[in-house]
């Protein structure tokens, strides 16, 4: 076989075979065949070949390749298409010619176009190869030793073919660098270069030490970088550099005018993220306590802003005041600023800096002890404790320099303190040293303060005018959760295309130049949500239907069902004429109206001879608010038709009866008891069909399909049955609060709800939970369960989370009502291994019993307190075991 049919068939072997058995004029002469097979091949129809034909075709054009300007052309003209596959057999060519020949072609590819040499790794490895071993000169152009540093630094030991070729080995870059002959030569010109990025800056030290470069020079290119590069990446070169002593000292003005633009930048505050890199640059910058006074009142100013940059700007002010560089009203703005924070860290860290300072320099107790008695009025019980701790331990020191009496300032600071720690601080103080003094007030008894309930809102009767329509309707589409706007449009719509269609179409016109958007959910599912009112004013309008019209699209459950049929009937309602308004439309923001409204309106209805519409009715019958005056009764009882005696029927029934949530095998009597698992709120169904139209009784029956998208609507729909929505809807923040303004028992479900809340919308489930407490719904045993249920089922998280969210509950004035909640919780948090976090919920348990002067024994508390060791459980559960005493 010829050259050419070798090369075509893939037989890399029979290739290199045929080229070694050739003169070089015979592998020349064979070129124009060469070229002519690679020109007829296009890219696509060259991907189509095999990697044995790609390489063995390579393989060929190289070997006809026969000087070293040719070669060097070429290979700088094809680039390696397949990568490092052909780079063996390559080099098994060139082994063919000299190692004269070889260098030149080194020589060549170099002065054709240095920079190429940047991303071709493949043709770096086999240039290296003839450098390794023939030892011909390395190309000295910035590109080539880029080349050269990265392919030594990105070394990986794989056992790929062309591997063979590396002559150089070693376990990692410094030993690379080591074994490489090039080294001497190239890697003083990589520190001398500012054109070759830096890489392995630690290596390079190491080399320096060995004398194989200069460090001063290594020193000089590692600052003149720094001061280019992005502040995580300074950092890091910076820290592999490891300046000696005498270094860190010449380079005091550079590293001071790094410093000076990172400080700028916390200055600016920002997320972890944005603020870590100027972070780690000054540390590694490493200012000595006198180059950082320059910088004081901006370590001070950091102590505001976010918690790392607070942290570094504490750490720094340490340091200072260590050195003896800090005066001491700073320190005390320092306390100030950081001891009333949030962040536990760093107010641990700001009285521990307090505390040794104390011990460091008696002198200062007493304006020391006045520091730390600031974080008496700290949130957290055991950060008050531990101010408490401190005062004592210091406290004989300042009595000595006062003749035995408490400064005044910190009997006024010990009033901030917690109750639970009030008897302690009044056996540290004693009795007033002033007998003149008069008697304190009594203590007045607790008071618990809780929200007052909300009341449902009236909103406006029907709307008067065409224009009022055109407005509402605006509304719902600009917000698709407004349920008043919807429902007064939606009633608008049809009671004035009832007196004067054209006017209202007219009317209708600047808001429907726009059509409102579909709802993506899940699966990008479109779902039927309140702007599909405008499809019911397009048909009024006689518009084209839109091309995501509602009746493409799902309802979202039972609730969408429900909507979806309402605005199609709306729209039968439109186009016939028959009905002249609505039923449904509600007299409170809640979606409930009035029983002696809805009988006005069927009333009516009757006097015109109307049959209202089944849905309208139906809708109409599950917001009707139960009620025990008898003229309405009475009036429901006169009314004649259908639909008049099935509401006077749901009227003295009651309305729907409650549908209880709690699933089967729930321990009702001892919620703490309940099994790890998944506790599915239950929505049995009534044990009777109710007089509904099917997708109205969809909405409690057993066969209700739960609402995938979350919308306020779904409230609005059973106004009255706020747990049997919850237990059927999934929940999001506004769709709460509208259940906790709504009617009826909350049980299982709402619970659960608001538990879940605190983790991912805390306000509304603070507020959620504080206005049950307030309308008689909380069970606080039932939402112990719940809470010892989620926090102990496996892979818990966010437990710290919903105990911050306690807190706050607690801190609007609700101490005894969070109190009564953990209380229930806590023997379940604590029994056998406490939950992680269990500190958190301990602190503010301690915190609520003593603001609400609770007492009492709970075992498990007694028996966390009783262990060794001074973890946060463990100090927290004593200071509750000391509170309940």
């Amino acid at each position: 076989m010829s050259l050419i049919e070798l090369a075509k068939a893939g037989d890399v072997t029979g290739v290199l075979r045929e080229l070694a058995a050739l003169t070089p004029e015979q592998r020349a002469a064979h070129a124009p065949d060469v070229e002519a097979l690679f020109a007829a091949e296009d890219w696509d129809d060259w991907r189509k070949h095999s990697k044995e034909q790609r390489v063995a075709m390579y393989t060929a054009q190289l070997g006809c390749w026969v000087t070293p300007e040719a070669a060097a052309a070429g290979l700088r003209k094809f680039r390696f298409k397949v990568g490092h596959d052909p780079l063996v057999p390559m080099a098994d060519v060139l082994n063919l010619y000299p190692a004269a020949w070889q260098a030149e072609l080194v020589a060549r590819i170099s002065e054709q176009e240095a920079p190429a040499w940047h991303g071709d790794h493949a043709l770096f490895v086999l240039v290296d190869h003839i450098i390794q071993t023939t030892g011909c000169p390395a190309p000295t152009c910035d590109t080539y030793i880029n080349a050269w540093l990265s392919g030594r630094h990105n070394y990986s030991r794989s056992d790929e073919p062309w591997r063979s070729l590396d002559a150089v080995r070693g376990a990692d870059f410094l030993e690379l660098l080591r074994n490489d002959p090039c080294t001497p030569t190239l890697l003083p010109l990589v520190v001398a270069r500012p054109g070759v990025p830096l890489r392995g800056v630690w290596a390079l030290s190491q080399l320096a030490a060995d004398g194989v470069i200069d460090r001063a020079a290594l020193v000089h290119r590692v600052f003149a970088e720094v001061a280019e590069a992005h502040p995580g990446y300074a950092a890091r070169l910076l820290e592999e550099l490891a300046l000696t002593p005498a270094e860190h000292a010449q380079k005091a003005a550079e590293r001071n005018a790094l410093a000076e633009p990172a400080l700028a930048q916390l200055l600016q505050n920002g997320s972890q993220k944005q603020t870590a890199p100027h972070l780690a640059l000054l540390r590694a910058l490493g200012l000595t306590p006198a180059e950082k006074v320059p910088f004081l009142r901006d370590h001070v100013a950091m102590l505001d802003l976010s918690p790392p940059v607070a942290g570094y700007g504490q750490e720094v002010l340490i340091e200072l005041d260590t050195a003896g560089l800090l005066e001491d009203d700073v320190r005390t703005e320092a306390s100030e600023r950081v001891l009333l924070r949030p962040e536990k860290k760093l107010v641990r860290a700001q009285l521990t800096w307090l505390d040794r300072v104390a011990r460091r320099d008696p002198t200062r107790t007493g304006q020391i002890l006045l520091d730390v008695a600031i974080a008496f009025q700290h949130a957290d019980l055991a950060l008050q404790e531990q101010a408490l701790k401190i005062v004592a331990r210091h406290l004989p020191t300042v009595k000595r320099a006062a003749d035995g009496s408490v400064p005044p300032e910190l009997r006024k600071a010990a009033e901030s303190l917690s109750p639970g720690l009030a008897a302690r601080a009044a056996e540290l103080f004693g009795p007033p040293q002033d007998s003149t003094a008069e008697p304190s007030a009594e203590v007045e008894p607790y008071v618990e303060v809780l929200p007052a309930v909300p009341e449902p809102r009236p909103i406006p009767g029907p709307i008067q005018t065409a224009a009022e329509v055109a407005q509402e309707l605006a509304v719902v589409l600009a917000n698709r959760d407004d349920v008043v706007a919807f429902e007064r449009a939606l009633d608008g719509l049809v009671r004035h295309s009832h007196l004067d269609r054209a006017a209202l179409a007219t009317a209708l016109t600047p808001v429907m130049r726009k059509a409102p958007e579909p709802v993506f959910h899940i699966n990008q599912t479109l779902f039927t949500t309140q702007t599909d009112l405008y499809d019911v004013a397009a048909a009024l309008r006689g518009d084209e239907p839109r091309p995501w019209h509602m009746s493409e699209r799902e309802g979202s459950g039972s609730p969408g069902e429900l909507l979806k049929a309402r605005l199609n009937e709306a729209i039968e309602l439109i186009e016939s004429g028959t009905q002249p308004f609505l039923l449904a439309l509600p007299t409170h923001s809640t979606g409930a109206l009035d029983a002696h409204v809805l009988v006005e309106r069927i009333a009516e209805l009757e006097r015109l001879g109307v049959t209202p519409a089944p849905i309208d009715l139906a809708q109409a019958l599950l917001r009707v608010t139960p009620t025990t005056d008898e003229h309405v009764h009475r009036a429901a009882g006169e009314l004649r038709s259908d639909a008049g005696q099935q509401l006077a029927q749901w009227l003295r029934d009651g309305g729907l009866p409650h549908q209880d949530s709690t699933p089967q095998g729930w321990p009702v009597s001892d919620p703490t008891s309940a099994e790890p698992g998944w506790w599915k709120s239950a929505t049995p169904g009534l044990d009777h069909e109710p007089p509904l139209p099917p997708v109205a009784a969809a909405l409690v029956n057993g066969t209700h399909e739960r609402a995938r998208y979350p919308a306020p609507f779904c409230a609005a729909q059973l106004p009255h049955h706020r747990d049997e929505v919850a237990a059927r809807v999934s929940l999001s923040g506004d769709v709460l609060r509208r259940l906790t303004e709504s009617g009826g028992p909350a049980g299982f479900a709402m619970h659960r709800k608001i538990l879940y809340l605190l983790d991912t919308e805390r306000d509304t489930a603070v507020d959620a939970l504080l206005i049950l407490a307030a309308q008689g719904q909380l069970d606080s045993a039932l939402m112990a369960g719940e809470l010892q249920l989620k926090l102990r089922r496996p892979g818990a998280r966010n437990a710290k989370r919903i105990a911050d969210g306690l807190r706050a509950a607690a801190e609007t004035g609700a101490y005894a009502t969070i109190w009564s909640i953990l209380q229930a919780a806590l023997p379940a948090l604590l029994r056998d291994k406490p939950i992680r976090e269990a500190g958190a919920f301990l602190a503010v348990a301690a915190e609520c019993a003593s603001r609400c002067g609770a007492k009492g024994h709970i075992p498990e508390v007694d028996a966390v307190a009783a262990r060794t060791g001074s973890t946060q459980t463990v100090k927290n559960a004593r200071l509750l075991r000391d509170i309940l005493r």
